[in-house]
């Protein structure tokens, strides 16, 4: 393999979406939890470009801003305002991408086009060397798409669109994806000879394929691995068919590494889920952002899982939410809790129904199985942390932490008035309201004294 050339990026990102019918700019809305735009710059990037350029038009400012985290990984922008075709917008991003390197490539990319891979890309690069590179797909319906038309050898002459082609260009079905690489020491020049004159009255990119032909550059070819890779973008329906396709290739990659999945038709990837052997993925779940699942976890139906790490052997059963917390080997969690961001759970930890844990961490074998709130606290090992237990974290307007030591046993119905301290081995009384220190070892019990009323009648309902 010959040493990959200097490479810039354009994202063409201009276009309205008026089937998307949003206030929404169309690359901004999310497939996979992300916006579509962004999947094409991580694309962009994994191959190394010195630059990408994203041309913006309509909701420009909104796309701006959205990207604007990406500055220091060299995404700038440029804007294309009114929108005279893919041509035109290549030649507004020309001034952003200088300078050019002289030997390097330039890579066109949309940002409708959000799943292509970078595989794909870098056969591309490969392909094309120091003359241009094409990605075409063969329909069994190529209408509404450019048709590629090759000469008697096999070698590409031009790109026509549909409303300037011949009925006997019609039928041909290789198209053109639009995603192009073009050797940077011509495009200038080529941009600059590039007119409007067809039914469009617009600039088009795919002219300089016949420039290129006609300049004896060869035009290279490569196909995607997947179809899915180069579907556009257009509407609602679409978003939502893609995401479904990408879900769908995204269950494959996790059933061959191992994972068992109880429906692969029925789970979410919105960022990065990694897994180890033999975990189990039941119906319904939704991993965001970057979640690691060690070996043997399973997770039950209908769970949320985001920024979270689970340690081997782990449980989560159905219908919990898990935010940025992480989960001890062998521990258990839900159903029905909530772990919320900065909470952590030791090895062997139980957390219940109904109990929701924030900025807590929850020791080696410490419990509470049911119906608490435990936020800001350190709990040691082998608490038991009865029902109905709150620590009362916020005074209207600071937090304040509770600290329970190990072996502590924590009866029901119990508020733990933070700033406060559980000792060692200490013991609270159900219905107690701790607002002192517990020392250790000892029982402590906060309740009024319980009275018995005899001869005591129950209201009764006056008649009308």
């Amino acid at each position: 393999m010959s040493h990959p050339r200097p490479l810039k990026v354009v994202i063409l990102a201009a276009g309205q979406g008026t089937r998307m019918r949003s206030g929404l700019p169309k690359v901004l809305h999310p497939i996979a939890g992300k916006a579509m735009v962004r999947h094409v710059i991580a694309a962009a990037a994994a191959l190394n470009s010195q630059k990408t350029v994203v041309v913006v038009g309509h909701g420009a400012p909104v796309v701006e801003s959205a990207l604007a985290d990406l500055a220091d990984a060299g995404v700038q922008f440029a804007l294309q305002s009114p929108q005279l075709g893919t041509g035109h917008a290549v030649q507004m991003a020309l001034p952003v991408l200088q300078p050019l390197p002289k030997d390097g490539q330039v890579l066109i990319l949309y940002g409708d086009v959000p799943l292509i891979q970078p595989e794909t890309l870098k056969a591309l690069l490969q392909a094309a060397g120091d003359g241009v590179g094409l990605v075409t797909q063969h329909l069994d319906n190529p209408t509404g798409y450019g048709r590629i038309v090759r000469d008697a050898a096999g070698v590409v002459v031009c790109n026509v669109e549909e409303k300037d082609a011949t009925d006997a260009q019609r039928k041909i079905t290789e198209v053109n994806t639009g995603i192009l690489c073009l050797p940077a020491s011509h495009l200038e020049a080529w941009l600059a000879a590039l007119s409007n004159n067809n039914a469009q009255g617009e600039y088009y990119l795919t002219d300089l394929l016949g420039m290129a032909v006609q300049a004896g550059i060869p035009v290279h070819t490569v196909s995607p691995q997947h179809d899915w890779e180069v579907a556009g973008v257009n509407s609602k329906g679409q978003l939502a068919a893609l995401e479904r396709i990408w879900q769908q290739h995204q269950a494959e990659q996790l059933m061959i590494e191992g994972v068992r999945l109880a429906d692969p038709a029925r789970i979410d990837i919105r960022g990065a889920l990694r897994c180890g052997r033999d975990v189990s993925i039941d119906v319904g779940c939704v991993f965001e952002g970057s979640v690691d699942l060690e070996e043997g976890v399973r997770i039950g139906p209908y769970c949320v899982l985001r920024d979270v790490t689970v340690k081997a052997g782990a449980h989560i059963d159905a219908f919990s939410h898990l935010d940025q917390a992480e989960v001890g080997a062998d521990a258990v969690v839900g159903p029905y809790a909530r772990l919320r961001p900065g909470s952590t759970l030791g090895a062997g930890a139980h957390v219940g129904n109904f109990v929701e844990l924030k900025n807590t961490r929850l020791g080696n074998g410490s419990k509470a199985n049911h119906l608490a709130y435990v936020g800001d606290a350190t709990v040691g090992e082998r608490v038991n942390i009865g029902a109905g237990t709150i620590t009362c974290n916020y005074d209207g307007a600071n937090k304040h932490r509770t600290i329970i030591e190990d072996d502590a046993f924590i009866g029901s119905d119990t508020q733990l008035v933070a700033p406060v301290t559980v000792g060692r081995g200490a013991t609270l009384g159900a219905g107690t309201t701790l607002t002192k220190d517990a020392p250790p070892d000892a029982l402590t019990v906060s309740r009024v004294k319980q009275l018995s009323l005899t001869g005591w009648q129950r209201p009764v309902k006056q008649k009308k």
